[in-house]
């Protein structure tokens, strides 16, 4: 498998002593777009999860590297220094934390403790402008009595102000109303370039139709079975997950 800037090769991941994710490989390049596609309960969030290094989805196997450093045994909050992001399907709620101070101390976390820090004000209004989001969001606890769209894009402007090299986004689209979605897009587009990476997880097509995938995957059963191009997705759109489900069959059987 080639090293490209995101890479994960033959990952296996457990909840609770329970095997979620079984054997997943996939290599990123500097400014692709995947999403990976898969019903309910396929894995697809676990993945997430573990690439990320949520304690509680451990990686029992497999190697995860990110710009040509090995991210597999460090911690969550290393990784996201190293570059890696997850914006989250559900979204916490921190009740007397503030926005700005929230992202405050995750930029300083990321650019060190002594870092210069006097840009912040400056960056974050920028890119909530760029958002449409107000400016007063920044004086409101983190996610507290936020709407599914506010906490979305609260989740887009988390990635947007640290800039991570690759970003992984975990049904973002989930709960959002057309003007949401397209709010959210437009920020996943604007991240997008040539030096970072974007990894699309969804159940559904819809926000395909603003962002472009590079290639699309399918999951089933925690593996990725099936890859191709944007009319993947279209396809499933259209046709459901059965069709998928026969061939994996079919192939299992001439095995």
């Amino acid at each position: 498998m080639a090293n490209g800037l995101f890479s994960f090769s033959d990952v296996h991941v457990e909840v609770e002593g329970k095997e979620v994710v079984r054997g997943a490989s996939l290599t990123v390049n500097p400014g692709e777009i995947h999403a990976i596609m898969g019903p309910n309960g396929s894995g697809k969030s676990s993945l997430s999860h573990g690439l990320m290094g949520h304690p509680a989805y451990e990686i029992t196997s497999g190697t995860v590297t990110l710009n040509g450093a090995d991210l597999t045994e460090m911690e969550a909050d290393e990784r996201s220094r190293t570059g890696l992001f997850l914006a989250f399907q559900y979204p916490l709620a921190i009740p007397g934390v503030t926005v700005a101070n929230f992202l405050r101390a995750a930029l300083q976390a990321h650019r060190g403790p002594d870092a210069d820090m006097s840009d912040f004000r400056s960056l974050v209004k920028g890119e909530m402008d760029a958002l449409g989001i107000k400016h007063d969001f920044a004086t409101r606890y983190v996610n507290d009595g936020f709407s599914g769209g506010e906490k979305k894009r609260l989740e887009i402007l988390q990635m947007a102000v640290l800039g991570p090299r690759m970003a992984i986004l975990d049904e973002t689209d989930s709960g959002l109303d057309i003007d949401a979605l397209k709010t959210v897009a437009e920020g996943i587009n604007r991240f997008s370039g040539q030096d970072n990476g974007v990894l699309l997880v969804t159940h559904y097509q819809r926000l395909l139709n603003y962002v472009q995938p590079d290639f699309v995957h399918v999951m089933m059963d925690g593996r990725l079975v099936k890859s191709g191009g944007k009319e993947l997705a279209v396809k499933l759109e259209e046709q459901g997950y059965e069709w998928i489900e026969a061939e994996v069959a079919e192939m299992a059987g001439a095995n």
